[in-house]
């Protein structure tokens, strides 16, 4: 928000130097300025509305509207972090409320790219998920396992717990697939331990969730 006041707070001195001080070319910087808080604006409302229909299922209307917004605004202001975290969103709306993977895939490649290449570890280890999800929908278990793998080696190098065991409840399932049940099981015990000291209840859940599918209820092999 402080990003936000300082952006504004400049476009208002950038009217001021162009009514009373005669500089038309600040119009065009206040301009950007202002794209660029409409953009951050509309990214962080299209993600609380997207946060609305997984916890309720309600039909996110203006979602996809919103990280578009974004993504245009982004683009604009040739911010590339911006547009990569956009892109994300953009396929996490086809990926998830719609289920349409195909869509999703080249959306989640060019976030990815463009995370990679602004230095955005965070996004990029959404997106390496996001494509581990639908390589693991579509059976490929090895592709799933490598993409999850770097998006939970970018999460500990962030420091990101939550994300950390959210993604080892994934890898969990892969090894259960694949008949490593003591491996699936250690995945679930160290998920449950960084799920609980940060308080990720829902992760937890998952958690919960997992042992019941791969049979591996809490005190059976180790977990």
């Amino acid at each position: 928000m402080t990003g936000i006041d300082d952006r504004v707070q400049q476009a208002e001195r950038l009217y001021e130097q162009a009514v009373f001080g005669g500089d038309t070319g600040a119009l065009t910087r206040a301009d950007r300025c202002l794209d660029a808080v409409e953009a951050d604006l509309a990214l962080a409302r299209g993600r609380v509305v997207h946060a609305r229909f997984v916890a309720r299922q309600e039909e996110p209307e203006e979602e996809l509207a919103l990280f578009e917004r974004a993504e245009r605004l982004y683009a604009g202001l040739g911010d590339d972090r911006g547009r990569g975290e956009a892109l994300f969103w953009i396929a996490a709306y086809h990926q998830v409320v719609r289920g349409d993977h195909d869509t999703a895939q080249p959306l989640l490649r060019r976030s990815l790219d463009l995370a990679r290449g602004a230095g955005d570890t965070l996004t990029a280890s959404y997106a390496l998920r996001h494509l581990g999800i639908l390589d693991h929908m579509a059976g490929r278990l090895p592709e799933a396992r490598a993409h999850l793998e770097e998006s939970t080696r970018l999460r500990r190098d962030a420091d990101f717990a939550p994300g950390v065991a959210a993604n080892l409840v994934g890898l969990a399932y892969i090894a259960g697939q694949e008949q490593r049940r003591a491996e699936a099981a250690e995945l679930l015990r160290e998920a449950t331990a960084l799920a609980e000291d940060a308080d990720a209840y829902g992760v937890l859940g998952w958690i919960t969730g997992a042992r019941t599918d791969l049979g591996l209820e809490r005190g059976s092999d180790g977990v």
